[in-house]
């Protein structure tokens, strides 16, 4: 199993992080199985003011640059993705083309 955390912002606005915040209480199945079917086995978001952290765990095979472009090839997936977007920003210093920011693992309790 695989690891990952990244981020990505919130648009500043109260009604859209509440919005945010409802659509996820019901995520579409069609979303989850998408997900699923790319290696994603958990996923988690946090939410802090206007930050977003997602943590997933993943398949050992699981290559975020390469599965999550196959996730948005399933129709639903590419709905819920595109209907996301509107409520988010990249965070400050993404590479070209990144919308959702890695992040460094720097500790591990089992290290």
């Amino acid at each position: 199993m695989k690891t990952y955390a990244m981020t990505i912002n919130l648009k500043d606005s109260p009604c859209m992080i509440d919005q945010y915040k409802q659509y996820h209480l019901s995520v579409w199945p069609e979303v989850i199985s998408a997900l699923n079917s790319i290696g994603v086995l958990n996923m988690k978001i946090f939410l802090r003011n206007f930050s977003l952290f997602m943590y997933m765990e993943t398949e050992d095979h699981f290559e975020p640059d390469r599965d999550l472009k196959l996730y948005t090839q399933y129709p639903r997936a590419k709905e819920w993705d595109d209907l996301m977007r509107n409520f988010q920003k990249p965070v400050s210093g993404v590479k070209e083309g990144e919308w959702w920011a890695s992040m460094e693992e720097v500790f591990d309790i089992n290290w």
